[in-house]
């Protein structure tokens, strides 16, 4: 279901008469992670949009409050809802996503519901085959208690710190990690590490349809959580497209680049590969 903040931004980006960009944040954050990243998009004459994933609390406050909100919430879930929000919007968007939702964003770009897509530090679709050990370790919170598919999953600062906020000071670690984590869901972990094996995961996504669009991937050569081999895997098998698809890896930074610091240079190139297409 549309909630009514969500239909309130979709009626918003409608009035505008604005081309619509929608942010599909990734696991452990909520929407409004994004919120730098949606001013910055408003100012250069864009809708910008972040709905959120289906159950999604409304602040970080409610969302550690009620940390099982999203217990048992799947890839094809979270992909299916963006779609509906997307059907609701006058003029087709572009879509941005991190991690989990840079996943979801390739998803809804094989549906061929984007104008152009951007994908930073994307969860790998099914096919990608590099599985470096800094992404096992950073997945073995959750991975390492099967019980946890079905639930959902906080993680300690010490974990955040490696699969996050490595490329940062601690002392920003940890201020990203107040201000912005919340419990995620265990099954799209779950999905993604078994997706290799099953002929029917939820995490495939349609990289050869020529409705795809341009394509942006973007990798942080610091990241344990997406190592760059994983985003790079992704690139070479989206550049079978015949869309444009372009990488850029960023030198230094973890998988906390939309959220710390350095959040504008990626954003920048982010709304500069967008307006290329979409302005």
């Amino acid at each position: 279901m549309i909630t009514q903040a969500e239909s309130e931004q979709i009626e918003k980006a409608n009035a505008s008469g604005r081309t619509p960009v929608v942010f599909v944040h990734g696991l452990w954050l909520l929407p409004s992670s994004w919120r730098n990243w949606l001013e910055l998009f408003e100012e250069a004459g864009f809708a910008a949009l972040a709905p959120g994933w289906p159950g999604d609390p409304d602040t970080v406050e409610a969302a550690r409050a009620n940390p099982q909100a999203l217990a048992g919430v799947g890839v094809v879930a979270v992909a299916d809802h963006f779609a509906t929000a997307i059907g609701k919007l006058a003029k087709k968007p572009a879509i941005v996503g991190h991690s989990f939702g840079g996943l979801i964003t390739q998803i809804l770009a094989g549906r061929g519901l984007s104008i152009a897509s951007v994908a930073v530090n994307p969860a790998p679709f099914k096919g990608v085959l590099p599985l470096p050990l800094a992404a096992i370790r950073t997945t073995l919170p959750v991975l390492g208690n099967p019980l946890n598919r079905g639930r959902t999953v906080t993680l300690s600062f010490d974990q955040f710190r490696y699969g996050w906020a490595n490329a940062v000071p601690e002392e920003e670690a940890r201020q990203l990690y107040e201000s912005y984590h919340v419990a995620a869901p265990g099954k799209p972990i779950f999905q993604a590490a078994t997706a290799n094996l099953n002929p029917g995961a939820e995490t495939r996504a349609d990289t050869e349809n020529p409705d795809r669009g341009p394509l942006l991937i973007f990798s942080g050569d610091e990241d344990h959580a997406v190592p760059p081999a994983m985003s790079k895997a992704a690139f070479k098998k989206q550049k079978q497209n015949p869309g444009v698809t372009e990488h850029i890896e960023m030198p230094n930074r973890g998988h906390s680049l939309t959220i710390d610091h350095g959040w504008r240079e990626v954003a920048e190139d982010a709304l500069a590969f967008v307006k290329r297409f979409g302005d």
